[in-house]
Parts: structure tokens; sequence; C-alpha cells
């Protein structure tokens, strides 16, 4: 990754309090550094320039917007971390996808791995895969593309992405798995746009959303 322009867009702070930090992740910004000083930029650096005990509970893809969550206390981080491992956390992305999708709603079930020779691509493998499933709803469908709201219910790598692919509907401006007029978009079309989780001070219900921008 030597071309990395990382925006500089100022941080946008969706919630703040004693325990935790939610954020709206400009695309093309890494979630935690890469490897080298030139990948050191991220918003895991940024948050803790603002917020100094800020500690990383989950990732989005360089390219996906959104709402991301990070931790404030060990504690924090602790009981966050275990509801993304039980999949209690609900999450809520908007993506726009090449083609006409039908049904209106679905459901894909296929498992993934990493594909060793072209990483950090991933790929369906039936026999060594990580089960990954994802629940589809069609918002509004075209000829030439269709905006749906992806569901996932397993937190793979890349597994939006690939498991739109694999549907044949690959996402709009996807720079790792779309070729051609689909790749052709200045950036990737899919956004977190919403988190449901239970708060670490109590356990109460919270909700947090950032309007998709596209």
């Amino acid at each position: 990754m030597t071309d990395y322009d990382p925006p500089t867009d100022p941080l946008e702070v969706l919630h703040d309090d004693h325990e935790i930090v939610v954020v709206n992740k400009p695309a093309g910004l890494l979630s935690v550094p890469g490897k080298g000083e030139h990948l050191a930029d991220c918003l895991m650096a940024r948050v803790r320039d603002v917020f100094p005990t800020a500690l990383l509970v989950h990732r989005l893809d360089r390219d996906t917007s959104g709402v991301m969550i990070f931790a404030l206390t060990p504690h924090a981080q602790r009981h966050l971390g275990l509801q993304f491992e039980k999949r209690q956390v609900r999450k809520t992305y908007v993506a726009r996808v090449w083609g006409r999708m039908e049904p209106e709603t679905g459901v894909v079930d296929l498992p993934l791995i990493v594909d060793w020779p072209n990483r950090p691509l991933q790929k369906v493998c039936h026999e060594t895969g990580r089960a990954a499933l994802t629940e589809w709803r069609v918002l509004r469908a075209g000829d030439e593309e269709s905006r749906v709201r992806l569901s996932p219910k397993t937190g793979r790598s890349h597994q939006l992405r690939v498991h739109m692919l694999a549907l044949g509907h690959v996402i709009l401006g996807d720079p790792l798995y779309a070729s051609g007029a689909a790749r052709d978009f200045p950036r990737l079309m899919l956004h977190s746009e919403e988190l449901r989780l239970r708060h670490p001070d109590g356990g109460a219900g919270v909700k947090f959303r950032a309007a998709v921008p596209f």
C-alpha cells in the first residue's frame, strides 16, 4: 500500500462518555496503523489525540466509512470485545452494488478464508473457510445498480465485499474485488450505518448511527 493518501477530514465524534467514544470513520483512512511510517496515520491515532486512553474494540476496512466504537477503559474494552465475540452486536451497513439485485431480501451463507497467493483478498472456500453469514435487503433496485442494507451476523475480513461479489453484485468502487465500470467510482460504496450494543456501564441497549454519505 504505497499510494496511501488518507483524508484530512476533522474527527467526527458521534458520542462520548466516561467509558466509550463513537466516531464516524471517513473512507480511505486505516482503522489502525499499517507497517511502516507512511501508514502511521489512522483513526486510532486520531482518536487518541483527543481521547488519550482510547482502546481498540473492532475495525473497519480502510475504504469503508461509518460508525466505529472505541473503549476508554480496560473494562469497557473487555465488555464490548465480548459482545463482538459472541455476535451480540447488531451491525447495519448500506452499500451500492452492481446490477439489479433480486429478490428483495435474502441471506448469504458462504464460508470465507484468506486467498493466500493474493492476500489481503479473501475467498469463498467450502472445505477450510470459516462460517460467514450476511442478511441483505434491497432498498432500491435499478438496472445498473442497487442500494442494499447489509446485516453481517459474523465478522469475517472483507465479508460483505466477498459475499456481494459471490452473488454477482460486487460493491461499487471496490479497489480489490470490482473491475471495469463497477470499479470506476471515487470510493468504496460501503458504509457502516448503525451499531446496536449494550453500554459497558450498566448494560443498557444503545444505538449509534452515521448518515450514509452516498
